[in-house]
């Protein structure tokens, strides 16, 4: 893809193409961002996972979240001072008190206007109250019954 009027046209998800995710995040990446191999840090790659998790999580309440896990990230392709770092999200499971998220990363060129996939994650989001706990964001599904299968601990 050549640079131009079509470089910064529509993303997959705005032209229909994985319709099912849309655009979470997107970043141009700066020298503060980069490794002494002129890529930049993983780090800061995860970063934006878990802020694309939390907007994502937006999108069914604004509670206040928290990231509870994500699953394991591997880098298929660096990411180059300049590119443009897209996020896309889509919520793969809404429960009660948290939200599981999808999170695909890709980098488009700045040199060529190429997009290269990066990684993918799984983050799962919780609501939580003011007591720090976690703390329904919705109402239960009819006829199901609201259970937490992690075991409570003491504090």
């Amino acid at each position: 893809m050549r640079l131009g009027s079509a470089w910064m046209s529509q993303t997959p998800a705005e032209s229909g193409l994985n319709a099912d995710r849309s655009l979470a995040l997107r970043v141009v990446t700066m020298p503060r961002d980069t490794n002494p191999y002129g890529t930049i840090f993983g780090g800061v790659i995860l970063s934006y996972i878990d802020q694309a998790g939390w907007v994502e999580a937006l999108k069914h309440s604004s509670c206040t979240w928290v990231t509870a896990s994500m699953d394991r990230v591997d880098f298929l392709a660096p990411v180059y001072l300049g590119d443009l770092v897209n996020l896309y999200s889509r919520t793969t499971r809404l429960g009660t008190t948290s939200v599981t998220v999808q999170i695909e990363v890709e980098a488009r060129r700045r040199q060529t206007g190429d997009v290269v996939p990066v990684t993918t994650a799984t983050v799962s989001m919780v609501a939580i109250g003011d007591d720090g706990k976690p703390t329904p964001f919705r109402d239960a599904p009819p006829g199901k019954v609201l259970h937490d299968p992690r075991p409570e601990t003491s504090q």
